[in-house]
């Protein structure tokens, strides 16, 4: 599970900023992940208390945004989900697509007290 060590990372980068910006307490911290990176969202849930424990963001509510997998079929241009989709166009059944979205990983907001 690489999730640990990732939201380490995101709890240090916050740290830093929260410092930079001269903030005591963040109140919440919200993360984008996409559907199709490699980061499992539960897992990240699970984690947040062991990485923040101790730290400034100690008692900061976690909030994740699970962003589609979309991608753009290459044969007719649809736009479609690729996970509900089985990575197959739902209009064409083309297999030939272009991704838009879903592998991201973001520090979407820090909401200070």
């Amino acid at each position: 599970m690489h999730e640990l060590g990732i939201i380490i990372e995101v709890v240090q980068t916050v740290e830093r900023i929260a410092r930079e910006q001269n903030l005591t307490q963040i109140q919440r911290l919200t993360l984008q992940i996409g559907e199709l990176s490699s980061v499992i969202p539960y897992f990240v849930e699970q984690c947040y208390p062991a990485a923040v424990d101790g730290t400034m963001l100690e008692q900061t509510e976690l909030e994740i945004e699970v962003l589609p997998g979309n991608g753009l079929c290459k044969s007719c241009g649809k736009v479609f989900n690729l996970r509900e989709h089985e990575r197959t166009c739902p209009r064409c059944g083309a297999r030939s697509w272009e991704l838009l979205g879903g592998k991201e990983f973001n520090i979407k907001e820090i909401l200070a007290c």
